[in-house]
C-alpha cells in the first residue's frame, strides 16, 4: 500500500475536509435566530448543507479511499437528518513499486519496539489474519503465540491479503460501480451504472432453421456491443464461433475443441461441454462481430441464444439479419392465413416469415368487421387499469394500424411501431397483432394511432411467436395527454 502520508490521518480521525467556510458558520448562526424570529416551529428532520469537497487519496500508491462530508442544521426538537454524514469513494493511484510493504503491515510495524500490555516488554509485530473483525488492527508478537488489537485499523485499509474490499470507519465495505464504498450500485444488462437497462434491447431466440446435411449451419450474428451473451443446446451437434477475420475461435475446421476460456472479440468466451449439454457465456461488451455456427451431426434440436444489444447497435443488426434470412421472430405456421401473393407496396419482412396476406387479397387486409352485431366491450378506463395493464405488459409502443383481417376465431392487425415505451424483447417497424374472440375489445380503426401494451404469447413447441392483444387490454388512442399519461405509469412498475 506504500508509505502512510504525513499527517494524512487528520481527516480520518475528525471528518475535517476543508477550510472553514464562513458562509457556512455565518449560516449556522443566523439561523436559528430568524427561525425564532419568524415564529417556525420546530417540526420534521433538519436540514444537510451541501457535500464538501472529496480529501486526498489516503493512499501514496495502489488503492486508497477518499472521503467528504457534510453537517445536519436542525433547531432544538428538530429529528437528525436522514443519511449519513460521511461518504467514501475508491481512489486508484499508480501500483506500488515490487517489494513495497502492505499497508495493513505498515500499520502494525508502528508499534514495534513500544512497551504494550501495561508492561515494559516490547515486541515486534506483524498482521494477524485470524481474528473475528478484519477491520480492526490485529497484530501477532513475532515469536510468541499471541496476537493484540491496537484498535481499528486506517480507512483504505484492504480487508485481507488481495481483496478488492476497504475498511472503512471499522467496516468492511465494497465499492459500487460509481466507486462509492457502500452504496450498493451496479450496472444494468447495458452497462450503465445504476441503469434501469433501457438504453439497450434483449435480443432472445430459439433457432431451428437448419437442413439436412452435415456441416456448418449460420445461427445468428453476435454484433459488436453485445452484452450477457448466453448460447446453449442439447444433442450430438457442436458450437462453433468465428471472428471477422474467418478464423475459429473454437470448433472450427472439423476440430473439436476442449471446454475452456477462450479470448474473442474483446471479451472472454467460456465454452462448457457436459455429455449432450452445450453452452457458451460472455460477458461482454464484444469489441467486434461474431458469428454463431453449429456444427450438424445429427438434425438440428434447437439452439438458443440471447444477448444485450445497445439501441443505437440494434437497426444495423437488424438489417444484417434480415438480409442472411435470419428473422429473429419465429414465423408463423403456414396454416395460419391462406398463402397468396403479397399486395404491392406492402411492406416486406425478413425471409422465412409465412403467411402473408395476397395481392387478390388486399382488400381482406382492409375489410371491416363482420356485419353481426357485437356487444359493448367492458369499460377499461382508469389508472388502475392502465397501471395494470403496463406492468403487466411485455410491450407497450405507439402504432398506427394499417391493416386488419378476420381469421376464424380472432383478429390480425397489422400495425407501424412508432415510439416504444417498454420492451422485453426487440420489435421491429411493422408488426401483427392478435386479438382473441370474432369481437376483439378494444376495437382498432385503421389509420388510428393508438397506445397499446400488449403481450408475448410462444407456443411450447416453438411454431408460433405472436404479439398478443388482450381482451379488455390497454389500446388507447394516442394524444398528448395520454402519452404523459403512460410515461407516469412507467415510473410506478418495477423494472
Amino acid at each position: 500500500m506504500g508509505k502512510l502520508r504525513p499527517g494524512g490521518t487528520e481527516w480520518l480521525a475528525s471528518g475535517y475536509t476543508g477550510r472553514p467556510r464562513p458562509l457556512q458558520t455565518l449560516l449556522l448562526l443566523l439561523w436559528p435566530l430568524l427561525n425564532c424570529g419568524l415564529g417556525a416551529s420546530a417540526q420534521g428532520p433538519g436540514a444537510w448543507t451541501p457535500w464538501g469537497s472529496w480529501s486526498s487519496c489516503s493512499s501514496s500508491c495502489g488503492r486508497g479511499v477518499s472521503v467528504r462530508s457534510r453537517r445536519c442544521i436542525r433547531l432544538p426538537g428538530e429529528l437528525p437528518c436522514g443519511g449519513s454524514s460521511h461518504e467514501y469513494r475508491l481512489c486508484q493511484l499508480p501500483d506500488c513499486p515490487p517489494g513495497a510493504k502492505p499497508f495493513r503491515d505498515i500499520q502494525c510495524a508502528l508499534y514495534n519496539g513500544r512497551p504494550v500490555l501495561g508492561t515494559q516488554e516490547t515486541y515486534q509485530w506483524v498482521p494477524f489474519h485470524g481474528a473475528p473483525n478484519q477491520c480492526d488492527l490485529n497484530c501477532l508478537a513475532e515469536g510468541h503465540a499471541f496476537y493484540h488489537s491496537f484498535g481499528r485499523v486506517l480507512d483504505g485499509t484492504p480487508c485481507s491479503p488481495g481483496a478488492q474490499d476497504l475498511c472503512v470507519a471499522g467496516r468492511c465495505l465494497s465499492a459500487g460501480c460509481d466507486g462509492v464504498l457502500g452504496s450498493g450500485a451496479l450496472e444494468d444488462r447495458c452497462g450503465r451504472c445504476g441503469g434501469a437497462n433501457d438504453s439497450c434491447l434483449f435480443v432472445q431466440r430459439v433457432f431451428r432453421d437448419a437442413g439436412a446435411f452435415v456441416g456448418y449451419w449460420n445461427v445468428t450474428l453476435i454484433p459488436e456491443g453485445a452484452r450477457h451473451i448466453h448460447v446453449a443446446q442439447r444433442s450430438r451437434n457442436h458450437l462453433a464461433l468465428t471472428g471477422t477475420d474467418g478464423h475459429y475461435v473454437f470448433n472450427g475446421n472439423w476440430a473439436i475443441s476442449p471446454p475452456g476460456t477462450y479470448e474473442a472479440a474483446g471479451t472472454q468466451v467460456v465454452y462448457t461441454r457436459a455429455g449432450p449439454e452445450e453452452a457458451l457465456h460472455a460477458a461482454g461488451p464484444t469489441t467486434q462481430d461474431l458469428l454463431l455456427q453449429i456444427l450438424l451431426r445429427e438434425p438440428n434440436s434447437g439452439v438458443q441464444f440471447e444477448f444485450w444489444l445497445p439501441r443505437e447497435h440494434y437497426g444495423p443488426f437488424l438489417a444484417q439479419t434480415q438480409a442472411l434470412g435470419w428473422p429473429l421472430r419465429q414465423p408463423q405456421p403456414r396454416q395460419v392465413e391462406a398463402p397468396a401473393a403479397m399486395p404491392a407496396g406492402t411492406p416486406t419482412r425478413a425471409p422465412g416469415e409465412a403467411g402473408r396476406p395476397g395481392r387478390g387479397r388486399q382488400a381482406a387486409l382492409t375489410a371491416a368487421p363482420p356485419a353481426d352485431p357485437c356487444p359493448a366491450c367492458p369499460d377499461t378506463r382508469g389508472r388502475a387499469h392502465r397501471l395494470l395493464h403496463y406492468c403487466g405488459s411485455d410491450f407497450v409502443f405507439q402504432a398506427r394500424v394499417l391493416g386488419r383481417q378476420r381469421q376464424a376465431q380472432e383478429t390480425r392487425y397489422e400495425v407501424h411501431v412508432q415510439l416504444i415505451y417498454k420492451n422485453r424483447w426487440p420489435l421491429r417497424t411493422r408488426e401483427y397483432l392478435w386479438a382473441p374472440g370474432r369481437c376483439p375489445c378494444p376495437p382498432l380503426a385503421l389509420q388510428r394511432e393508438y397506445l397499446l401494451a400488449v403481450r408475448r404469447l410462444v407456443s411450447p413447441e416453438g411454431t408460433q411467436d405472436r404479439l398478443l392483444l388482450p381482451h379488455a387490454g390497454y389500446a388507447r388512442p394516442w394524444s398528448p395527454a395520454e402519452d404523459s399519461r403512460v410515461r407516469l405509469a412507467a415510473r410506478r412498475c418495477p423494472v
